[in-house]
């Protein structure tokens, strides 16, 4: 058992895309499992190391941490746009992946992914944030599913179908996470902030309208046949379902704590 074990694990790490595999923590998921093996620990342990402390301050970290994640996403935002939709060469809705192009444009589209694929590990600071500050309310079972659910699915995409039709997806979160963190980096001034922030309610909607995008656009890509893993697509198809599926709920929950508050 342990010989067939460590036949599947050497497959594992000896498979993938040649010009991502030898990325920072891509060629075998090691890191990317201590990462949320710590993370569902600190989910766990955390709000009880703080039960009994006062919750931090941390409105100039906050400002700061946002700040910085809200470049970040606009960064590889531009990146994934200059090597696709910028890109005469390049099909937008069904581009193949090709492991063997080197050119420039292709391999700086592999190194956008990479840097989105280790943006997730900085996201984990989203939930660190939530437990020190003890706004345990916020560490739903959504809130962890998607953080942990997502630097799996991107080192999947990273080491095995970077490129090519994969740039959909990232280019579609960065944008909606550039105006997720511009909300919480304007919260973070305190309340006096609110009455700029009137179009919260619309961020949920647009997180949902991406899972309806990028479902849409990976049937086109299984659907017009371009070279692509279809096994990883499918799963992707069953992620946006399930995350479709969460984040309606937390806006239907939302929604009629709302307009319960409004009657009462």
């Amino acid at each position: 058992m342990l010989q067939l074990l460590s036949d599947h694990w050497q497959t594992l790490v000896n498979s993938g895309d040649i010009r991502s595999n030898e990325l920072m923590f891509v060629k075998e998921p090691t890191v990317v499992i201590c990462a949320a093996i710590g993370y569902l620990v600190m989910v766990t342990v955390g709000p009880r190391l703080m039960e009994k402390r006062n919750p931090l301050q941390l409105r100039n970290v906050l400002i700061g941490y946002n700040f910085c994640s809200v470049l970040f996403s606009v960064w590889m935002m531009y990146e994934f746009l200059v090597c696709s939709f910028f890109n005469t060469n390049f099909d937008v809705m069904c581009q193949d992946i090709d492991e063997k192009d080197a050119s420039p444009l292709a391999t700086r589209l592999v190194r956008a992914h990479w840097w989105y694929f280790m943006s997730k590990f900085v996201e984990f600071l989203d939930t660190f944030f939530f437990v020190v500050r003890k706004k345990n309310n916020q560490i739903s079972f959504l809130h962890v599913y998607h953080h942990v659910s997502m630097l799996a699915l991107q080192w999947c995409l990273v080491k095995f179908v970077p490129g090519g039709a994969s740039y959909f997806g990232p280019l579609f979160n960065c944008f909606i996470h550039a105006l997720m963190y511009s909300y919480y980096m304007l919260s973070a001034f305190g309340p006096h902030m609110q009455k700029y922030l009137w179009w919260k309610k619309y961020l949920t909607k647009m997180q949902m309208l991406q899972f309806v995008s990028i479902f849409l656009y990976l049937v086109n890509v299984l659907r017009q046949g371009c070279k692509y893993w279809d096994a990883f697509n499918i799963l992707h198809l069953g992620y946006m379902m399930s995350l479709l599926y969460l984040f309606n709920q937390f806006y239907s929950q939302a929604f009629n704590k709302q307009r319960k508050e409004r009657k009462d």
